[in-house]
């Protein structure tokens, strides 16, 4: 029998990441995947800001950047008639824009799924060495006791064996067999509209090179469609949209009629193409009813389904997967008690609700769903959404309330202003570490990180107090340097004041002056995150 504390069903990009923010935490785990190996499809390719500094932290951003497209592509959205003719419109995605990329320290990237995978994957396997299990495929499974039992099933030999595991993480995508298993509904829009994903190679620099962009949006009277940037030059996805408004069907189109529809939307009829997979889906926007059944938790598609306007699907699965792995961790150390893990479906089943709200309504605002004679441009939110990547704001026993109001905005969508009220992601601001230039960013994503305004040195001994999980103590102007001075202000602190910041970037605490004692009030944090007495020895 396979025993093992966590089982991952799906080896997607957000298994995959779920698999390295789990060994990064230390936990004993087993991925499986029913299919012989990664995608061979590039399906979603658009990864936001918000999760590049997640895949920073991790150590693969740089592996990353280097398998995707290259970033010129990344700052224009166009409409055309076809990529040789009438040009209709061009768009600079709101994340594009100086204004956008301050908020980070890194920008976001193009990187399509069948290349993205592979590079997660090596980082899985490199850290869960055998735990990584293509070929695959769970059969059964029910909850037992304090676990999960179930049978997994050899796709190669056909044979079967059975499994224990303290917690089952269901990453196995929009038709999750995990989420049918437990009869868990959705609740959405299903099956808004039909649609097929061409992928092909064929030389379109001719047309592309001195206008590069991620997406190039076809609109013809019989013909709406999309070019998906994958490396920029001769490998490509096509996009065909409402399939059955324009009388497209799974047998009419065949390689050679795919074929001819490039060649149309490119505007060249003697255009060398080659088709290199077909693939057929429908466009939903579903959030499940809930995101946990006992020891069981869905994340990813499983849990919600997006419409790919806005390119958010991927985005927030695999943040999901980096806001459970450090909670599991902290429950199999036992320092936090189980309840700690009802934080999950807190904070991330809102956040779902209003992105994948928020994708529908970009999908109406230039009607995929039906046949149209002539372009329809976005609503002014379509990828200008920093408020989604950036802002979300828990409220869950994982967050210790300071008492005071987040800020306000008019638009959640557009509309993000940095803030550390518990809660909130924790500011990205610039520092100095010895000489070396470092964003706050690069300080979190392992464990908590303490963060001490300038006067606050007694933090670190207060840190090391007995029953406190191990973290990391910055005490500004002493550990590191804020030459800017721009810390106190973004973090909302004074001369003794202190950040607690947890393993997934998120703001678990704060005390905006030094507390008469220090140390109790951080045992006190750290028993209301945990759900249990945190004991505090004299410092």
């Amino acid at each position: 029998m396979l025993e093992t504390d966590v089982l991952v069903v799906g080896a997607g990009p957000v298994g995959l990441t779920t698999s390295i923010a789990l060994s990064q935490h230390g936990v004993r785990h087993v991925l499986v995947e029913r299919h012989p190996g990664t995608s061979v499809a590039p399906k979603a390719r658009g990864i936001n800001a918000r999760t590049m500094e997640m895949y920073r932290q991790m150590g693969v951003e740089d592996d990353i950047r280097a398998a995707g497209m290259p970033a010129r592509f990344g700052g224009m959205i166009l409409w055309a008639e076809s990529l040789a003719g009438k040009e209709i419109n061009r768009l600079t995605p709101g994340r594009a824009t100086p204004e956008g990329k301050a908020m980070s320290p890194v920008t976001n990237c193009g990187c399509s799924q069948d290349v993205l995978e592979p590079v997660l994957r090596r980082h899985a396997e490199a850290l869960a060495q055998g735990g990584i299990r293509f070929n695959t495929e769970l059969c059964d499974l029910k909850q037992e006791g304090s676990g999960v039992t179930g049978v997994l099933k050899d796709q190669v030999s056909d044979e079967t064996s059975p499994f224990r595991a303290r917690y089952v993480i269901a990453a196995d995508g929009t038709r999750s067999v995990v989420r049918e298993k437990l009869g868990i509904g959705r609740t959405g829009e299903k099956d808004i509209y039909d649609s097929v994903n061409v992928h092909f190679r064929a030389d379109l620099r001719p047309w592309v090179e001195d206008r590069p962009a991620a997406l190039y949006l076809i609109e013809q009277p019989e013909l709406r469609a999309t070019f998906l940037t994958v490396n920029g030059a001769d490998r490509w996805g096509f996009l065909v949209h409402s399939l059955s408004a324009y009388g497209f069907t799974k047998e009419n189109l065949t390689p050679e009629r795919c074929i001819e529809l490039v060649r149309r939307a490119v505007g060249v009829a003697v255009l060398q193409v080659e088709v290199l997979g077909i693939n057929f889906w429908n466009c939903s926007a579903m959030v499940s009813d809930s995101f946990r059944s006992g020891n069981i938790f869905l994340v990813g598609d499983a849990a919600h389904e997006t419409t790919p306007s806005g390119g958010f699907g991927m985005n927030i699965g695999v943040q999901d997967a980096q806001n459970l792995a450090w909670k599991i961790a902290a429950v199999l150390r036992g320092e936090a008690d189980a309840s700690l893990l009802d934080s999950f479906e807190a904070e991330r089943r809102p956040h779902a609700l209003e992105v994948v709200g928020a994708t529908l309504l970009n999908m109406q605002s230039f009607d995929r769903s039906k046949r149209q004679t002539e372009a329809r441009l976005p609503r002014k939110e379509f990828l200008n959404e920093r408020g989604l990547i950036f802002g979300a704001r828990y409220q869950s026993l994982a967050v210790v309330p300071d008492g005071s109001n987040p800020p306000e905005v008019s638009d959640p969508v557009t509309e993000y202003v940095p803030s550390a009220h518990p809660g909130c992601r924790a500011p990205h601001v610039w520092l100095d570490n010895k000489g070396q230039r470092v964003s706050t960013i690069d300080l979190f994503g392992r464990g908590f990180v303490l963060l001490a305004a300038p006067g606050g040195a007694c933090w670190r001994s207060v840190a090391r107090q007995g029953g406190l999980p191990r973290m990391d103590v910055w005490v500004l102007g002493e550990d590191i340097h804020d030459t800017d001075q721009t810390w106190m202000a973004a973090y909302g602190v004074q001369d003794g004041g202190a950040v607690l910041v947890r393993p997934d970037g998120y703001v678990a605490w704060r005390v905006a002056f030094k507390p008469g004692d220090p140390g109790r009030a951080l045992a006190d944090a750290f028993g209301r995150i945990f759900a249990r007495p945190v004991l505090k020895q004299a410092v």
